[in-house]
């Protein structure tokens, strides 16, 4: 009887969905890296040739790959992100990211859709979370998309066709799909983040704190008080979370921001680095070639040869 009710999803039918969702995100992303979209929190994103590494910072998100092949690396842990799978990012966390599979005649394809944790937080006196299989610490993970996830996400695609529809329509579905990542497989993952009083939430107070103060010293047993944690609760639960302490945490967003300020705001070495917090230039330019695979003017102009004047840390979501 219960069958009668629901069909079965048949894999033509799965496939079919994914085909007509590639087919939109390829026709708006008509150029390479990041195309954003009517609705604010949907963006598409297209690569014609594997990449190079870059760096980004992931927000809490949901990222579908269509086609292609990437590689993300949190901290020292890699991710293999191969189309048809979905990426659940529940915290904000700098990544390195790489496009492994690409041509012009097939593009690597990207879907994301941005997710609010108060839009989460909303759900999760309504929802039974499902008992994870595994532990749900980690803030990323991969899992194969299913139906449930992309058909709302194939109906918000379609709405941007339909820009009378979208502001009206777009909220509901975005709250469906929260819904549906909730039940899922992630959705503990997605929760922990949200749930008022958890660790998850004070670690992100935490990484607020350190995206807003990045270039300031930092002590951990100040910013361990800051959240309510003791400093070695923090540090193990940081970890859990983010693939990384907070004192790595604060050097790639350092990091970071001085390859922005290099390659938009023409500054030199010396002053990224004492602008971003560094005492030393001669360290900075260390750690810069370890995490960018060359010295700081080597790589900016690099970059600036393969890809205009662009930004090197916009997302690659």
């Amino acid at each position: 009887m219960n069958s009668q009710l629901k069909p079965a999803v048949t894999p033509s039918r799965l496939q079919d969905s994914r085909e007509e969702l590639t087919a939109i995100v390829e026709r708006y992303a008509q150029a390479e890296g990041l195309t954003p979209t009517a609705w604010s929190a949907l963006s598409f994103f297209r690569a014609d040739s594997p990449s190079d590494r870059s760096c980004a910072m992931y927000e809490p998100c949901l990222g579908l790959l269509l086609q292609g092949n990437k590689h993300i690396l949190l901290g020292d842990e890699r991710f293999e992100q191969e189309n048809g799978h979905y990426l659940i990012n529940s915290i904000d966390v700098p990544v390195s990211a790489q496009v492994m599979r690409a041509s012009p005649h097939e593009p690597c394809l990207c879907i994301t859709l941005r997710l609010d944790p108060v839009r989460i937080g909303e759900w999760l006196s309504e929802v039974k979370l499902p008992k994870p299989a595994t532990a749900t610490a980690r803030g990323l993970a991969l899992s194969p998309v299913s139906t449930d996830i992309l058909d709302p996400l194939l109906r918000l695609a379609r709405l941007l066709d339909s820009p009378r529809d979208l502001p009206l329509l777009a909220p509901l579905i975005e709250r469906e799909l929260i819904y549906r990542l909730l039940i899922g497989e992630q959705g503990a993952r997605l929760a922990q983040i949200a749930t008022a009083g958890g660790q998850g939430q004070q670690i992100a107070r935490a990484i607020q704190w350190l995206k807003q103060h990045y270039n300031k010293p930092l002590r951990i047993d100040d910013l361990a008080n800051m959240v309510n944690m003791s400093a070695s609760s923090l540090h193990h639960h940081f970890r859990e979370i983010t693939a990384m302490s907070p004192l790595q945490y604060q050097k790639l967003l350092r990091l970071h921001e001085a390859r922005r300020m290099l390659l938009t705001e023409g500054c030199d070495v010396a002053t990224a680095a004492h602008r971003v917090g560094y005492e030393s230039p001669s360290q900075f330019s260390r750690e810069y070639s370890r995490q960018h695979g060359a010295p700081p003017l080597r790589d900016v102009n690099r970059l600036r040869y393969a890809a205009g004047e662009a930004s090197a840390v916009a997302s690659t979501y």
